[in-house]
């Protein structure tokens, strides 16, 4: 067993943190007071429908340390119309975003009747992030080995797959594709065997901590509205399945999203 945890200086990333979201409207600010307290620095925020997409660039306009993607989330198909694909392209090229996404395929049974719409903005968000050398930001619920296709068969070789929840052998496939590992509140649930078999198991300079809040509390906030401020018992449960030191995790792990995302130090 390791010691209690030890401090960690203020240079978490959240990697994937819906801060637009209305859940936040009441008390943003405040809210990100309590996560730069607890030790988050910077901030990855990606949209997830293009009618949100000027909120998200107020939102990161407002704090040099948030960082905006732009995407259409495969669960809001309904949403979406073809448009939006051109949009995004004016949006990216615009905007200069840190990447594409929050993008990606959803085969969750409330979701896959839209699978042929869903492949169809998946595919040509892939092709935007390629022709404009950015990462993708992905979502992939029981669509691991359908997203790997797609990103095999669009060249793109860099991004996340956010709130990993494959196999060993898909995280080191994606990692062979050039992606690195999110993982958040899902894995401090005691359930999450095979996630927290992932996650000691990978090399440490894949994975990124991330949150998805308000979506996805830990199992210490279960119930509660998700924070960033809430990353820190991420870490700790990374820090127990890990041989590394909490604060060699911490670091490496902000290190690799400001390397995957170009962020500034």
């Amino acid at each position: 067993m390791k010691n209690n945890p030890t401090p960690v200086p203020d240079s978490l990333v959240d990697s994937h943190v819906h801060l637009d979201f209305p859940q936040f409207d009441a008390d943003r600010e405040e809210m990100l007071q309590r996560a730069r307290a607890a030790g988050v620095a910077a901030f990855v925020l990606p949209a997830v429908r293009a009618v949100d997409w000027p909120k998200v660039k107020s939102v990161a306009g407002a704090s040099r340390d948030i960082y905006a993607c732009y995407g259409l989330h495969p669960c809001f198909c309904a949403d979406h119309q073809a448009q939006d694909l051109a949009d995004l392209r004016l949006w990216v090229e615009r905007e200069k975003p840190v990447a594409v996404g929050e993008c990606g395929l959803d085969l969750f049974p409330e979701f896959a009747n839209s699978e042929s719409n869903q492949r169809l903005y998946f595919e040509e968000q892939l092709s935007i992030a390629r022709d404009y050398q950015l990462p993708v930001v992905l979502h992939a619920r029981r669509a691991v080995d359908v997203v790997l296709k797609g990103l095999r068969q669009a060249a793109v070789n860099r991004g996340v797959m956010h709130s990993f929840s494959g196999s060993l052998q898909q995280a080191k496939a994606a990692i062979d594709q050039g992606m690195m590992i999110g993982v958040g509140g899902a894995v401090t649930h005691e359930r999450a065997q095979k996630l927290r078999k992932v996650v000691a198991s990978l090399p440490l300079d894949v994975l990124l901590l991330e949150t998805d809040a308000p979506d996805q509390p830990g199992a210490l906030y279960r119930g509660q509205r998700n924070e960033p401020a809430f990353i820190g018992s991420v870490l700790d449960v990374i820090d127990s399945l890990r041989p590394e030191s909490r604060q060699q995790i911490a670091s490496a792990c902000t290190e690799n999203t400001r390397r995957l995302f170009s962020l500034k130090k």
